[in-house]
C-alpha cells in the first residue's frame, strides 16, 4: 500500500510524493540513473550502498520483478525515486510487483516525483545527501536530523560491509542455458560487492570461480592456488580500502593475472600508484559511449560509479586503454609490465547485448599465456 512521503535534499528542498515499500525513513547520497531497462538489476546492485537511486526513465516497475535477474540477494541501496508507480505489471517472467519486492526487502521508494527537475538539479549541483521518509507531523524534523548525521560517501569504506562473510564456489553460467567453460583454471573473485552476472560470465568464459571476502589475507588467498584473481565492483570510496590495495600490490609482485571491474578497477589503479577522485554526479546508466584507444572502436556501456581514476596520475608502466566519450574520463587501464588490466564500466551488463564481453575472454587468454611462461 502506498502512503504519503517526502524526499528531503540537503539544500532544504522538500518534494512531496507517494511512498511505497517499507515505511521506514532512509538516508543516502542521491544519484540519477538514465537506464531505460534493467531496473531490477540496478536496484539489487551492491554498488548502490548508502545511495538513493533516482530513475530518469518514467516507466519503472511496469514489467514487475522476476526470480532470476537479481544481482544480489538483498537491496543495499537506501531507496529509490521514480516518476510513476504503475498500478499493474506485465511480463511473462514476472512473479511480483516492484512495490511488493521493495516491501519484502525492507526498502523505501517514493513516486509522483518530477524526476526531470530532480535530475536537472543534480546535474547542476552534483550528487547530494537526501532522505526519503513517510510524511507525518515529525517527518521533516527527523529527515533533517538523519541528513545531519550522514557525512556522504567520500572517505567511506563500504566494500567490507557488503562483502560475503563466507567463501563460496560459483557454478552457474549465463542465462538461459547456463553455459559454462570446460576450462578448469581457478579464478578467485575478491568480493567488494560483486554482481551475480559477473560471476556467471567468469564461469562461462574463464574457469571455476571461488568468491572470497574483501579482507582476505594474501596467504589465505594463495592457499587456494588461484590461476587468476578477479577484483569485483563495489560501493564507496576506493582510497580507504587499504587492506585491498596492499593485497593487490602483493599479487602484482608475483605477477598474478588480475582483472578488475568498477571499484576493482579503481583499487588496481591505486595499487599501481594512480590517484582517484570523486566525480560531480558520477556515471549511472546504460547508454555511455566508451572508446577503445587501440582499435578506436566505440562501445555502448553500462556504468555505475561515483569515483574515477585520474588519467593524469598514471605512471609510465600503466597505459590507458579506454576513455568515456561523454567526459573523457578514464575507463580502462593495463599494466605494461604485469598481467593486469581493468575496466571502469560494467561489461557484464551487456547493453549491446554483448558489448565488451571480450574482456572476459581477454582475461582467459592472459591466464593461459601466464601459465605457459611458468
Amino acid at each position: 500500500m502506498s502512503f504519503p512521503a517526502i524526499l528531503v535534499l540537503e539544500d532544504g528542498s522538500v518534494l512531496e510524493g507517494m511512498g511505497f515499500g517499507a515505511k521506514e525513513p532512509a538516508v543516502g547520497e542521491i544519484v540519477f540513473n538514465t537506464s531505460m531497462s534493467g531496473y531490477q538489476e540496478v536496484i539489487t546492485d551492491p554498488s548502490y550502498a548508502k545511495q538513493i537511486i533516482a530513475f530518469t526513465h518514467p516507466h519503472i516497475g511496469n514489467t514487475g520483478i522476476n526470480d532470476e535477474d537479481n544481482e544480489s540477494d538483498e537491496i543495499v541501496a537506501s531507496g529509490i525515486v521514480i516518476k510513476d508507480l504503475p498500478s499493474h505489471f506485465s511480463n511473462w517472467r514476472a512473479t511480483q510487483s516492484l512495490e511488493s519486492f521493495l516491501e519484502s526487502k525492507k526498502t523505501i521508494g517514493i513516486s509522483n516525483i518530477d524526476t526531470r527537475a530532480l535530475t536537472a538539479k543534480l546535474r547542476d549541483h552534483g550528487s547530494v545527501k537526501a532522505c526519503i521518509a513517510p510524511n507525518d507531523s515529525s517527518s521533516l524534523s527527523k529527515a533533517n536530523q538523519a541528513l545531519d548525521k550522514f557525512d556522504g560517501l567520500e572517505g567511506l569504506d563500504l566494500a567490507k560491509e557488503v562483502s560475503t562473510k563466507k567463501s563460496f564456489s560459483w557454478g552457474e553460467g549465463t542465462w538461459p542455458n547456463y553455459e559454462q567453460t570446460k576450462n578448469e583454471k581457478l579464478i578467485v573473485a575478491v568480493d567488494f560487492g560483486v554482481k551475480k552476472n559477473i560471476l556467471r560470465l567468469l564461469r562461462k568464459h574463464v574457469g571455476k570461480v571461488q568468491v572470497v571476502n574483501a579482507q582476505i589475507s594474501f596467504e589465505k588467498l594463495m592457499s587456494l592456488k588461484p590461476d587468476g584473481v578477479f577484483l569485483s565492483n563495489g560501493p564507496g570510496d576506493p582510497e580507504p580500502c587499504i587492506y585491498a590495495i596492499e593485497l593487490i600490490q602483493q599479487l602484482l609482485d608475483i605477477n598474478m593475472p588480475i582483472f578488475g571491474i568498477c571499484l576493482g578497477h579503481q583499487l588496481l589503479a591505486l595499487s599501481g600508484g594512480c590517484k582517484t577522485y570523486k566525480m560531480k554526479f558520477g556515471h549511472h546508466g546504460a547508454n555511455h559511449p566508451v572508446q577503445d584507444l587501440a582499435s578506436k572502436v566505440v562501445y555502448i556501456t553500462s556504468q555505475n560509479h561515483g569515483f574515477a581514476v585520474d588519467l593524469s596520475s598514471l605512471p609510465e608502466n600503466i597505459e590507458p586503454t579506454h576513455v568515456s566519450l561523454f567526459d573523457q574520463s578514464l575507463q580502462g587501464i593495463a599494466f605494461k609490465d604485469k598481467p593486469a588490466f581493468s575496466f571502469q564500466g560494467h561489461p557484464e551488463a551487456s547493453p549491446g547485448p554483448h558489448e565488451l564481453e571480450e574482456l572476459f575472454t581477454k582475461f582467459h587468454s592472459m591466464i593461459k599465456n601466464n601459465a605457459k611462461k611458468n
